[in-house]
């Protein structure tokens, strides 16, 4: 366990683990850096970097919702990579994560050997949009973690058929913490206000111009077949404005892949060798 300092004050967890090619591994909006242990079996040849954002997992809260946001994230994964003395990195994006390596190849693409697309693009349909305010910075009803499986069995069999329980247990392991008072998030609930707000604000940036910042960065796109986030649309567009890209569907899967999928891991291969 180790961890950072940011430039206005906070402290920031990240983990890292092994040697070989760098491979900076960026959550999605309300989860941490345990969900790439599923991946990370897969990893044993690799540098493998994986953070907390500001106000998620083991990093401070911030007192200022409001820096709860991708520009301002992504100015934290630069810090990161100053800290580790790291040129460049290839970057494996899961959803919010992907959002972050976009404004990063905007703002920063000599830092970037390659980057790898969870499950994101840079049109998020409505429907998923919906689902994620439907939960996010809101506690879950159920009180354990068998409780909370259950649930999340239940909600997800349609975009994740033949998931076992076993693994939906672990999942709640990783999204929520057991307290004397039922389960509690793994981040701010102020995130919830941050995202309100800053919709409300109509400064959304366009996403498109993020992500042609990637045409000349080896870029890979992971989709789940069964996603309401990332569109199979959104995907032939990336195709068309980005030549290089690759890209890949994974069957059986919704937001997001587990990313120990074959689908998954051939992308995440071939843009390591790219890089």
């Amino acid at each position: 366990m180790a961890f950072f300092n940011t430039s206005d004050g906070l402290r920031i967890h990240f983990e890292e683990t092994g040697s070989g090619a760098a491979l900076l591994c960026l959550a999605g909006l309300t989860r941490n850096s345990k969900d790439f242990s599923y991946f990370a079996p897969h990893a044993t040849d690799l540098r493998l970097i994986t953070m907390d954002y500001r106000g998620r997992g083991q990093s401070d809260y911030d007192p200022d919702y409001m820096n709860y946001n991708v520009l301002r994230e992504a100015h934290d994964v630069v810090e990161l990579l100053d800290h580790l003395e790291l040129e460049k990195v290839t970057i494996l994006g899961t959803s919010r994560g992907g959002l972050i390596a976009m404004a990063l190849a905007a703002s920063n693409p000599e830092r970037l050997a390659g980057v790898v697309l969870n499950d994101v693009g840079p049109v998020i349909e409505a429907a998923g949009i919906a689902k994620i305010m439907d939960y996010v910075g809101k506690r879950p009803a159920a009180k354990t973690y068998d409780e909370a499986a259950t649930a999340l069995k239940q909600i997800m069999e349609p975009q994740f058929p033949g998931v076992s329980l076993d693994v939906w247990r672990r999942q709640a392991e990783i999204q929520f913490e057991q307290t004397d008072d039922g389960l509690k998030l793994r981040y701010d609930e102020a995130l919830r206000k941050a995202l309100l707000e800053q919709a409300a604000s109509g400064a959304t940036p366009d996403l498109w111009l993020f992500f042609e910042a990637l045409r000349d960065i080896p870029t890979g796109v992971i989709r789940g077949a069964n996603s309401d986030v990332l569109g199979a649309a959104t995907v032939e567009e990336m195709h068309a404005r980005h030549p290089g890209l690759i890209s890949a569907e994974v069957p059986d899967r919704g937001h997001v892949p587990f990313l120990n999928e074959p689908q998954s891991l051939d992308i995440i291969r071939k843009i390591l060798d790219a890089a």
